[in-house]
């Protein structure tokens, strides 16, 4: 590869929807940061910042933009002073696109979620359009190891464009400020020694990819091999969903449900909440082998029970939807 007459100055996509939008909301704006701070170590790579499509907005301080030591520049700035930009966080319209490259600006995608299985719910279930599939061109697309045997050609065919299979980046930069700002009474870390544990499963249930359904079930199992054992199951994220009629059902036909064991709660950030009532993690992914939560989790050194085949030498891991093989 020849190297380039001055290096290269690079934009990621992030979406900035609200003044009161927090980083800890969802995994993208951490993928969009992660990535652009690793451009910025490129030697191939002038200047790598983040671009906000939504300028009208200021990014509130719980976006933690200002730790990042990235720029945030709008679209205006952009379409005048890059050479690459990635949609990642936003997707920008397809007439901008198109008069950036018209330009002589390349264009390219970064794909992070499992998108096969979030486009066809859109379409089945009358969600909102995601815009992932749109007339402008790509000159790359890039998606991440635990997306390539369901998402790879979905990707490649709508897009028209090639698909590379790249590393997924994470840092605790900024978990690691969250931590940091913990009250002094709190500390996030597995602490060995207690005989009954506390168990928490973060699944955000938002569509089939990562659902709490099989965490409960793997915690019923364990329960009922030996009860003792758990002294509290905490599903977050499910709060939503405790009166729906077909997840109660469910619920109710569960003895850790029954018994009182476990609770369904509300979204909390993963490191606040551990530190304060959490001593292991249950989880299941489908098609999503590659989750922040995962290295959030490892990062604090507590157990962590999931079926990842990507992460198959580390916690303790599970296959597929095997439940009983989760709660032993």
């Amino acid at each position: 590869m020849s190297t380039p007459e001055r290096k290269l100055r690079v934009g990621v996509t992030i979406a900035i929807r609200s003044t009161t939008q927090t980083i800890w909301e969802n995994g993208i704006g951490q993928n969009c940061i992660f990535l652009a701070r690793l451009l910025a170590n490129s030697p191939q790579v002038g200047r790598s910042v983040l671009i906000n499509a939504n300028s009208e907005i200021t990014p509130s301080a719980t976006l933690m933009l200002g730790e990042t030591g990235l720029d945030i520049i709008p679209l205006a700035e952009a379409a005048q002073h890059l050479d690459v930009i990635i949609e990642m966080g936003a997707q920008l319209p397809d007439d901008w696109v198109a008069r950036f490259k018209k330009g002589g600006g390349r264009y390219a995608a970064m794909r992070v979620g499992n998108d096969y299985v979030i486009d066809i719910e859109r379409a089945m279930f009358d969600r909102p359009n995601g815009s992932l599939s749109t007339a402008k061109t790509f000159d790359a697309v890039w998606t991440i190891p635990g997306h390539q045997s369901i998402c790879t050609d979905y990707f490649g065919i709508t897009t028209r464009s090639p698909v590379r299979i790249v590393p997924h980046v994470w840092s605790p930069l900024l978990f690691q400020k969250g931590i940091d700002a913990l009250a002094s009474d709190l500390s996030y870390g597995y602490k060995p020694g207690r005989k009954r544990w506390r168990v928490c499963a973060f699944e955000p249930n938002i569509n089939m990819v990562k659902t709490s359904l099989i965490p409960m079930l793997a915690c019923e199992e364990a329960y009922r091999m030996q009860p003792s054992f758990i002294e509290s199951f905490f599903v977050c994220n499910t709060f939503h969903l405790k009166e729906q009629d077909v997840f109660r059902k469910l619920a109710l036909s569960l003895d850790i449900v029954n018994h009182g064991v476990a609770t369904f709660e509300g979204r909390f950030p993963v490191y606040d909440f551990m530190a304060r009532q959490g001593d292991c993690v249950i989880s299941h992914q489908w098609e999503c082998a590659q989750n922040y939560l995962y290295y959030e989790i490892l990062y604090g050194g507590y157990p962590l029970v999931h079926n990842s085949p990507l992460l198959h030498d580390h916690g303790y891991y599970y296959p597929d939807f095997e439940t009983e093989e989760g709660g032993k």
